[in-house]
């Protein structure tokens, strides 16, 4: 990593706040620590510059989600959350207010590091793996997904997307015209978590419609086929 990509960890537990520290310290990442929302706050305001923070869910005073959509709304930084809530209501949720990512306690150091270089990576931050060897541009209507830069625009303007968002657009992108069920995208997505009731495709699905769609309500690009899943059509008009 030329530069070190600045982690601010939010966590109510001092113990769980420096062994973090100390291990992502140890893999390149320069790290920030608060102890709840005002805390985070105070460290968001003195620094310069943050590149992603890791957020527990339960916090005294206001909680994860809360500041989750606060942060999203006013900086929209890269968020991961890490809860030792495991329902996956608590996840749809984390996602609906923007969260990139979402990690359950107790987890194995080595996931958390492979979802920060994965959210970094998507946010353009992380210099540390090699930007694959040649440009790999997806067009569909007026936009534009590049794979290799990580982003999507539309008419030449950057369109904001999370890491799980661009993920399923690619995914999307790359299966044109074809019905795709929740199991077969969960199975594409790298890391996915996998329940039998997860709905966590259809949050993302939803929110990627916000921001593609002429009329969410309507969609011409990623269609709902009923009972299968869904389908994405480049080219509106074309099913």
């Amino acid at each position: 990593m030329e530069e070190q990509a600045r982690l601010l960890v939010v966590d109510d537990d001092v113990e769980i706040r420096e062994l973090m520290q100390e291990y992502l310290e140890k893999q390149g990442f320069a790290v920030l620590t608060a102890e709840d929302g005002l805390a985070m706050d105070e460290v968001l305001a003195r620094e310069a510059s943050v590149d992603l923070i890791i957020l527990d869910l339960m916090l005294p005073g206001e909680g994860g989600l809360s500041i989750a959509s606060r942060v999203k709304a006013d900086k929209d930084l890269p968020i991961i959350i890490v809860s030792a809530q495991g329902e996956d209501i608590d996840r749809i949720v984390g996602l609906e207010v923007g969260a990139d990512d979402y990690i359950s306690k107790p987890f194995n150091p080595r996931e958390l590091l492979a979802r920060i270089r994965a959210v970094l990576r998507r946010s353009g931050k992380d210099e540390s793996e090699s930007a694959p060897p040649s440009s790999s541009v997806l067009k569909f209507g007026s936009f534009e997904l590049d794979l290799t830069a990580h982003r999507l625009t539309r008419f030449g303007e950057m369109v904001a997307l999370t890491s799980g968002e661009f993920d399923l657009l690619s995914i999307l992108l790359k299966n044109p015209n074809r019905v795709l069920d929740r199991d077969r995208i969960l199975d594409l997505l790298t890391g996915a978590e996998r329940s039998p009731f997860d709905r966590s495709i259809d949050v993302r699905i939803t929110r990627l419609r916000g921001k593609i769609e002429p009329d969410p309500a309507e969609p011409v690009y990623i269609k709902t086929i009923w009972g299968k899943g869904y389908m994405f059509c480049p080219e509106p008009g074309s099913h």
